[in-house]
């Protein structure tokens, strides 16, 4: 399907999606809401409420990302063979049992038993729903869909936060089985569509199935994993994920909270209003980036993110010589205002390569590929923060993440010299 907006405005966006597209993206925000309400709290939930020790906590929280890393081939695999749909139908089965068997937990094997199903449900939720997302939209519209929706996931979780944080209460636990059940019942919401109006979605791809302007071995018959990663631009791109994974997503739940507290002395309250002016600048900023990016090269963009992200880290290195005070709590919640603005970026541009690089008969395996390199940033950066942070290297944790940056932009160049100007954004992709 060629879908294209001819002119980037809300109403033009929503006018030219085609009708699966809409329900699609009507449930983004609903479908996250329960997560939301779940993920500050967790962890707090495991250790206060259920009286896990924290370091068994922490390792069981990690199950996530691991589950989530080690199903990610397979996932791929079925994507193209069973369908996006289906698979992701499962992940959000997947996700809705492991919720409900948290709000019930109360011991160490049921815990493994629930991150183990969030985990499955991670690992398929990144490939199958781009998957499913390129299978509906193509072109431009697929870069606008992939930046609206994120700004979409970022309000549901932000929404469901704040609601959680009044409604539980440690002394409470009822609260947090409420949360927890909550979680489950959002994840209703896309499986009824999936098996309603999406039902003729996301299908087995039909043989002889080819979409994308690219010229890849991935198109030849009996595409394997290995096939895919033999073609340079996926080796640039995968490397380009993981860079960006450890530097940016990876570090949000250890190295920057962590750099925060023990180096710019913040409270956990300066803490939160930060991770809040992610969340608006998100939501307030998507659409105009958009417009902003809209006919730019991608790889183009992605430098702008590289900036913004390195001008991030500085800010944030900064505070720690004035540790403390109002400016270096300022300086922490400035921090996510440029990394927000970055993440803006980042959204629109990694999926929409990756998926304008694939055909319809590998599309799965290919965002499998994207997000076994983000899953394997996700795991790296807290050790690596943690080592560092741990032993009082602070200068030395700053100055990798802006080396890492610089090797970020430097993989985004050499990325543009391997794809087509369809692919890096220029014009449409043609031919699906």
């Amino acid at each position: 399907m060629d879908t294209t907006a001819s002119r980037l405005t809300l109403r033009g966006f929503w006018e030219s999606l085609p009708t699966p597209g809409r329900w699609l993206l009507s449930t983004t925000a609903i479908s996250t809401l329960g997560r939301g309400m779940t993920l500050p709290f967790t962890i707090i939930y495991v250790h206060e409420v259920r009286g896990i020790e924290l370091d068994v906590a922490g390792l069981l929280m990690s199950l996530i990302a691991g589950v989530a890393l080690v199903v990610t081939g397979p996932v791929g695999a079925l994507i193209d063979r069973l369908g996006s749909r289906v698979m992701v139908i499962w992940g959000n089965l997947a996700q809705l049992v492991g919720a409900v068997i948290l709000a019930f937990a109360t011991s160490v094997p049921a815990f493994v038993a629930a991150f183990t199903l969030i985990g499955i449900s991670f690992g398929i939720g990144w490939p199958g729903f781009n998957a499913l997302t390129s299978s509906i939209v193509s072109g431009p519209l697929r870069t606008q869909f992939f930046g609206i929706n994120f700004a979409l996931v970022n309000l549901g979780i932000g929404i469901g936060g704040v609601l959680s944080g009044f409604l539980t209460d440690v002394d409470r636990p009822a609260t947090f089985t409420a949360i927890f059940l909550a979680d489950a019942a959002c994840m209703l919401i896309p499986i009824a569509l999936l098996l309603g109006p999406l039902r003729r979605t996301g299908g087995p791809p039909p043989a002889g199935a080819h979409s994308g302007p690219q010229d890849t071995a991935s198109d030849a018959p009996g595409v394997s994993y290995l096939t895919i990663l033999r073609n340079p631009a996926v080796v640039w791109i995968t490397a380009l994920t993981f860079l960006s994974s450890f530097v940016g997503y990876g570090q949000m739940e250890a190295g920057f909270p962590a750099f925060a507290r023990e180096v710019s002395e913040v409270s956990t309250r300066t803490i939160g209003l930060a991770f809040a002016a992610n969340t608006a600048v998100i939501v307030g900023m998507q659409f105009l980036v958009l417009r902003i990016i809209d006919g730019r090269r991608r790889t183009r963009v992605f430098l702008g993110l590289v900036a913004l992200w390195a001008a991030a880290w500085l800010i944030l290195g900064a505070t720690g010589l004035v540790a403390g005070t109002l400016a270096a709590a300022a300086g922490v919640i400035v921090f996510h205002v440029f990394f927000g603005l970055g993440e803006t970026m980042l959204q629109p541009t990694v999926p929409a390569i990756v998926n304008d690089l694939a055909s319809d008969r590998d599309r799965g395996r290919f965002n499998a590929v994207s997000s076994g390199a983000f899953q394997g940033g996700a795991i790296t950066a807290p050790i690596v923060a943690g080592v560092l942070l741990d032993r009082e290297l602070a200068g030395v944790f700053i100055g990798l993440l802006i080396a890492c940056l610089a090797v970020v932009a430097l993989l985004a160049l050499a990325l543009e010299r391997r794809i087509t100007p369809e692919v890096n954004g220029l014009t449409p992709p043609t031919g699906e």
